[in-house]
């Protein structure tokens, strides 16, 4: 087994740990490269590339574990692999072949393997690949050339905590357009949420949540991840919306859910009036894994969920201990969940 590196793991939070190597590949000619690792942690491009100017980029998240017995899980890389075909087929970008995904977050991970935080740590290795529009060009139309690339770095919880109720509130502002790139992951849809999650923090949340851009009446996403309530008839209600990004944790958790909870799921319009039918809530998502919903607040009223938003809920709490024991490999979870880097 390798050493794992010098870190105090569990003090880690979810921020940019400079990793040895990282993947990169180039399309050129109409063609991609083999990739190379590389130990560079600044890419060089054209001021003219459309990444810079016109937004054609976009990118993925996933997580690596270390198991009780030493191995290095990846979890459902293939369904990464899947968006990010979808997402550079919205912005018309080269698609990187989604075996060659799957191949090279193995190459990244095993080249990095100091860095997997050791099992038991509560951290884990965040993996984000991104593909971005480069080379030479000033007018509005994809670009000539294109980058492919991943960078690893060691990472606890997105929010300080852990799994502790978290607070939110309604924004004020969309992330997304109607009918626009909001069902797919590209760096457009975060820039629009800076401001409105700053207003959020700055007010004492710790982030926002957002509604349906076209009237402004449904529950869509919760800042950075993806939203989920539970009834007290056990039901998994999640919204159902063209502008909400596809989470790889929530369909995971609408499984889980279903087929190990026995609970009912539904996808559905959840008017944000309809807040108070509901027992518990919790945001998911890969940076977030889940952390639970103590309340929102909406033009001055406050939707509290379970123990008044001070406890997190049972089903809450089943639903991550199964998640991250599949994660972990401390269950076995459905067929092809998790792959090995070896």
């Amino acid at each position: 087994m390798v050493e794992k590196a010098d870190i105090k793991w569990s003090e880690l939070r979810f921020g940019y740990l400079k990793c040895e190597y990282r993947f990169i590949s180039n399309f050129k000619n109409g063609k991609w490269d083999d990739g190379v690792l590389t130990t560079d942690d600044y890419l060089r491009i054209h001021e003219g590339s459309t990444a810079l100017h016109y937004g054609q980029q976009c990118f993925e998240g996933l997580k690596a574990y270390t198991t009780k017995d030493g191995r290095i899980l990846l979890f459902r890389p293939d369904r990464n692999a899947a968006r990010m075909k979808s997402s550079c087929e919205q912005l018309l970008m080269a698609v990187y072949p989604e075996e060659k995904f799957i191949e090279a977050c193995v190459k990244v991970v095993k080249a990095n393997e100091k860095f997997v935080p050791p099992y038991g740590s509560g951290a884990s290795l965040y993996l984000r690949p991104y593909l971005i529009g480069v080379g030479e060009n000033v007018g509005v139309r994809p670009a000539p050339e294109y980058l492919f690339g991943i960078f690893v770095t060691p990472v606890g919880p997105y929010f300080k905590g852990g799994l502790a109720p978290c607070h939110f509130t309604i924004a004020n502002y969309d992330r997304a357009a109607p009918r626009g790139t909001g069902g797919v992951k590209v760096g457009g849809n975060y820039a629009a949420s800076l401001k409105a999650h700053k207003e959020a923090v700055d007010a004492g949340f710790s982030d926002c949540i957002y509604l349906d851009p076209a009237t402004q009446t449904n529950i869509e996403e919760v800042g950075a991840a993806n939203f989920f309530a539970i009834t007290a008839d056990n039901t998994f209600v999640t919204p159902k919306s063209p502008s909400i990004l596809p989470s790889i944790t929530k369909y995971s958790l609408m499984h889980i859910a279903e087929h190990y909870l026995g609970m009912k799921v539904v996808e559905r319009e959840i008017p944000v009036t309809s807040l108070g039918e509901f027992v518990e809530a919790g945001a998911c998502g890969t940076a977030a894994v889940i952390s639970p919903i103590g309340s929102i607040t909406n033009k001055g009223h406050r939707y509290s969920f379970y123990g008044e938003g001070k406890e997190v809920g049972p089903k809450t709490k089943e639903l991550y201990r199964i998640l991250t024991s599949i994660q972990n490999g401390d269950m076995e979870g459905p067929a092809g969940w998790v792959i090995e880097a070896k």
